[in-house]
């Protein structure tokens, strides 16, 4: 197969022709600012020392204060490690619900799954292709959307499952329009299709939470040549891209 995904700890990786490539989700989370985590790290860092046990406390001041800077530091990242470790179980109990399989739910997600089975319910969801690989020779990209669906007025859509908590993010559109407009994705067949066989009307971002779901469309623009969302991905790839150059850029220090 021409386009592998290869799955390792935590994340995963493509490569494509025997060559590794960027994927999707990857490129927008290097070329795309996000001044809002920056207030998000700090707020998490306030917020655990404010709701800690005083105990608890205590013990990290016990620990000096290289080791209790190291531990508060490493609070924003614990808590977004717990939040992907949620996405990822309930995209995977998704794709098992979409497939008409029973699933047996832990506790503590049993409120996302029982959103999840009601937005397959309620939209009648007649899945085409599920967690779908796809690639782009032209500007070299991989990535993995998780559904492809006929909607009952006929028309096919692109959905996207989203877990955060603080809701759909506008890189959201990004992704979606590299998804939708990439070159190929991989059938059942494991062969290349085209990605615009697909026939793709519309494209959505799948809110689901413990308390319900919302389907929020995503503009993703009508073909990939006129589409903004698309022409922004390229320019966060590009800079996701370069800048890995940047250090290259600063030379040796010279003498007067």
């Amino acid at each position: 197969m021409s386009l592998k995904r290869r799955n390792h700890g935590s994340g995963h990786s493509y490569t494509l022709d025997g060559r590794r490539v960027d994927g999707v989700t990857t490129l927008i989370s290097k070329g795309v600012a996000k001044p809002g985590l920056m207030y998000w790290s700090a707020r998490s860092v306030a917020e655990y020392v404010a709701d800690a046990d005083p105990s608890d406390l205590a013990t990290l001041r016990g620990l000096g204060r290289d080791a209790m800077v190291a531990a508060l530091k490493g609070v924003p990242w614990s808590q977004r490690d717990a939040a992907a470790v949620r996405g990822t179980a309930v995209h995977g109990f998704a794709e098992q619900l979409v497939a008409g399989s029973e699933v047996e739910v832990p506790d503590e997600l049993a409120g996302h799954v029982e959103a999840c089975a009601k937005f397959l319910d309620e939209w009648r969801i007649a899945p085409v292709v599920v967690e779908g690989l796809i690639g782009s020779r032209t500007h070299r990209y991989a990535g993995t959307f998780d559904l492809v669906a006929d909607l009952p007025d006929g028309r096919r859509a692109l959905l996207d499952y989203k877990t955060a908590a603080s809701g759909v993010y506008g890189e959201t559109a990004l992704q979606l329009a590299a998804y939708r407009f990439a070159d190929f994705y991989i059938g059942d067949d494991k062969r290349e299709h085209l990605m615009s066989e697909l026939n793709i009307n519309v494209t959505y971002a799948v809110w689901i939470r413990a308390d319900g779901y919302d389907v929020l469309p995503v503009d993703t623009g009508k073909d990939a040549a006129t589409s903004p969302a698309f022409a922004m991905f390229r320019a966060a790839a590009y800079v996701a891209r370069a800048s890995e150059a940047m250090p290259d850029w600063i030379g040796e220090a010279e003498a007067a």
